[in-house]
């Protein structure tokens, strides 16, 4: 079954199709991890993205059923070098292509994804269409020129409605932009008290379910298209100790005063160094972000910057100078990817319990 892939600047890939017959389109990008392909499918950061995967030979080890990061994948396509038929792994359920079909998600395999990945590298992320090998390039490339992609990821991949993930720690409220269950699972790992609501819950919602700590998750898209969680965020900020993931990261910067914006092709995949200023330690991360603080905008805000990508110097994470809140733009979780950045959802509950402290010596005060 041939499948195209076309892109708006006119350039055209002929493949071989798999997963579902259906015709979609989306924002081609791309993510270097080697491993990983279930875990990157199912991250509702890829809202709208057609994912592009840079190592050659994908769906070797098949879909099992443990490393989901959400029940419903929000990804508009897949295109890999090589596609694996025949999966070996003993956790392996079924293949990459019966599962793309199961959630109607269109593939292309057998295409140059080396050279696809240059042109999105020299001229960043551009619309494209996965579709019939019947369907007319012309049209197809007019239609991208000419509609504009969806600006409501977060709502489209956020719950709801409020749901709780109980533990008998503290009670963490965790607003769920796009939420990778990866998050969740280290928290309940730390007896945590979860409850997750959605992204436009209201700060004085949030502060009536009496939270120890407040995480702001990962989600797709720019963070501007999200103006009530900045809100959200300004009501919180001194009242709670708060971490954030990701677009948290940058939700929490804008609420702060500073700035974002889109960057040519972003970082994805699961070998990113980052370093910390204060320490001077390298962690290798696991990223997928298509936007970012803008360094200078830092400057004149009560915000410090923390965190720098080594790869080019962009901001990687943020603290607050006198309120009790800092955020990351990498995925300290790793799904997929290294567990060197691990530590920081223990220093979050650290500063949970610091602050839990104070307020028990000022009452007594």
């Amino acid at each position: 079954m041939k499948k195209q892939l076309i892109l708006e600047d006119g350039t055209v890939f002929v493949g071989e199709g798999f997963g579902s017959e259906t015709t979609t389109m989306g924002e081609v990008v791309f993510n270097t991890g080697m491993t990983g392909y279930q875990e990157i499918l199912s991250d509702p950061s890829y809202c709208g993205q057609i994912v592009t995967l840079t190592y050659p030979l994908i769906g070797n080890y098949g879909i099992n059923r443990d490393d989901f990061e959400s029940i419903s994948p929000a990804v508009q396509g897949l295109v890999v070098k090589e596609n694996a038929e025949f999966p070996s792994n003993w956790r392996s359920e079924l293949s990459l292509d019966a599962y793309l079909k199961m959630k109607n998600i269109p593939g292309i395999s057998g295409i140059d994804t080396r050279k696809l990945t240059k042109i999105i590298r020299k001229h960043g992320t551009l619309k494209g269409t996965i579709c019939g090998i019947d369907e007319n390039p012309e049209e197809i490339i007019a239609t991208l020129k000419s509609k504009s992609l969806p600006n409501n990821q977060v709502m489209q991949v956020s719950t709801k409605t409020a749901y709780p993930s109980p533990g008998r720690g503290y009670r963490v409220v965790l607003v769920d932009f796009g939420l990778k269950h990866g998050i969740l699972r280290e928290l309940n790992d730390r007896n945590c008290d979860v409850i997750v609501v959605p992204y436009n819950t209201t700060a004085q919602e949030i502060l009536s379910l009496s939270p120890d700590g407040i995480m702001l998750s990962n989600g797709p898209g720019d963070p501007k298209d999200v103006p009530e969680a900045i809100e959200m965020i300004k009501g919180l900020l001194g009242k709670v100790p708060l971490f954030g993931i990701c677009l948290g990261h940058q939700l929490f910067a804008l609420a702060c005063g500073a700035n974002t914006e889109k960057m040519k092709f972003g970082h994805r995949g699961s070998n990113h160094p980052v370093k910390d200023l204060r320490t001077g330690k390298v962690a290798l991360t696991s990223q997928n972000h298509g936007y970012t603080v803008t360094e200078d905008s830092v400057t004149g805000t009560e915000l410090e910057v923390t965190h720098i990508a080594l790869n080019d110097g962009t901001v990687e994470g943020l603290a607050h100078k006198t309120a009790a809140a800092f955020t990351v733009q990498y995925h300290p979780e790793a799904s997929p990817g290294p567990e060197d950045a691990n530590g920081l959802f223990n220093q979050f509950l650290e500063l949970v319990e610091a602050e839990k402290k104070e307020a028990v010596t000022n009452a007594k005060a």
